[in-house]
């Protein structure tokens, strides 16, 4: 990469590389063995619709109900609570909605309750394996980054790993950056 930078910019040209991924990118260009290209790169950070869960909510109802349709008829503001402080991503929200609205369907309830929403809604969807799984580490890729046997990796998630270990593995991955 450096040798290509610089023959581009001998010839007067400028090249600009763009890489885009989960956030592991962020986390991998900043090893040791990506530091001769991690020195050259900026990193941005896109955070999505982070804190505009319930706006993503109105506007998803929206394109979805027919005219003249309110969003409370749909949903009650206790639902819209619900979602938007528990969930995090559109594919979470599209997902959790559908099957709310399929339960309120079965159970014959309409606007869809936080009751119902609260049944639904993954009991496990903050717990540290999905949450670094949705920024791109799975278990074979954080035994190698640290070290760590897979089975070491599993019974971190479980809270079934040794005290001791569990506080190394998780002070090695929280000065890497992962999001614990």
């Amino acid at each position: 990469m450096k040798r290509l930078i610089e023959v581009i910019e001998d010839g007067g040209g400028t090249l600009s590389v763009v890489l885009a991924g989960h956030p592991k990118l962020k986390n991998d260009l900043r090893r040791p063995t990506m530091e001769e290209i991690g020195y050259r790169s900026r990193i941005l950070t896109l955070e999505g619709m982070v804190g505009s869960q319930r706006e993503y909510i109105t506007w998803l109802i929206d394109s979805c109900v027919t005219e003249g349709t309110k969003l409370l008829d749909v949903l009650t503001l206790e639902a819209i609570e619900l979602l938007s402080e528990r969930l995090r991503t559109p594919l979470q929200i599209q997902q959790h909605l559908m099957l709310a609205m399929e339960a309120a369907y079965q159970a014959g309830e309409k606007p869809v309750t936080g009751a119902i929403v609260e049944s639904v809604l993954s009991k496990q969807i903050d717990e540290l394996e999905p949450k670094l799984t949705r920024h791109g580490y799975d278990v074979r890729g954080l035994a190698e980054q640290f070290n760590a046997k897979p089975a070491e990796i599993k019974l971190l998630f479980r809270g079934q790993l040794d005290v001791a270990r569990t506080k190394e593995l998780t002070d090695q991955m929280l000065s890497a950056g992962l999001p614990l």
